[in-house]
């Protein structure tokens, strides 16, 4: 693998990871995301406060954030010819993009969780099971509502399908592409820590994901409904 080729890859896929669709988007509409609810600047953050659409919105601008770089790994290092390299660009690319969004150099390393990224980076590698995984989260936002319990779930089953693909699991696998699936799988727990900790303890933030589909799928947010948000936040 030439290292230039890597070397752009990684600074351009990290850069890539630094921009937050959900900061642009909400400050378009004149709202703070990172001062609302759970402050993170990320998909069920976005739709606990400002609804379905602006939420999938948002979901769908992550992910790319995630295909983008994977893709460009993927191609930069021979594509469908390239085997092993071609998978190792992918995950290099991926992982860029999960530590610039978890630790953006232009917010001050403080950024959001990385679970939109790094499904965005396993859709590239796993088409069908992205699909699989899409239609299983949605059906359990409409039955649960600890969404971050989604991502850890979502999380543990790419990344073990990916090592069992790959033949990580087997003992046959490239130890480098064990590494970056590992580092993937450790920096979006990590991210997590304090979802973690609130769901031992019995204070995770929850979504009604059903209300938000059925009973505001068409609404649009005026500016008193907004004010009236951020009074209830700061009561």
């Amino acid at each position: 693998m030439e290292w230039w080729k890597l070397l752009i890859l990684i600074i351009g896929s990290y850069l890539i990871g630094n921009i937050f669709f959900a900061r642009i988007i909400s400050r378009a509409k004149k709202y703070d995301i990172s001062k609302s609810g759970s402050g993170n600047p990320g998909t069920m953050n976005m739709l606990r406060n400002l609804g379905f659409s602006i939420g999938l919105l948002t979901l769908v601008l992550d992910m790319l954030k995630g295909v983008i770089p994977a893709l460009a790994g993927f191609f930069m290092f021979g594509g469908y010819q390239g085997g092993t390299n071609a998978y190792i660009g992918l995950f290099v690319g991926g992982l860029s993009a999960l530590v610039g969004n978890i630790f953006p150099v232009f917010y001050r390393f403080k950024g959001g969780k990385g679970a939109a990224v790094v499904y965005g980076m396993y859709c590239v590698a796993q088409p069908w099971l992205g699909l699989i995984v899409f239609v299983c989260g949605f059906f359990y936002l409409l039955v649960f509502d600890y969404a971050s319990l989604l991502s850890f779930c979502m999380i543990t089953t790419f990344t073990i399908y990916e090592a069992y693909s790959l033949g990580i699991m087997s003992g046959s696998g490239n130890i480098i592409i064990s590494f970056l699936l590992f580092a993937i799988f450790c920096l979006v727990w990590f991210a997590h820590r304090n979802n973690i900790f609130r769901l031992l303890i019995g204070k995770e933030n929850r979504v009604n994901f059903k209300e938000k589909i059925f009973k505001h799928k068409n609404k649009k947010i005026s500016k008193q409904e907004i004010a009236e948000i951020k009074q209830k936040e700061i009561g």
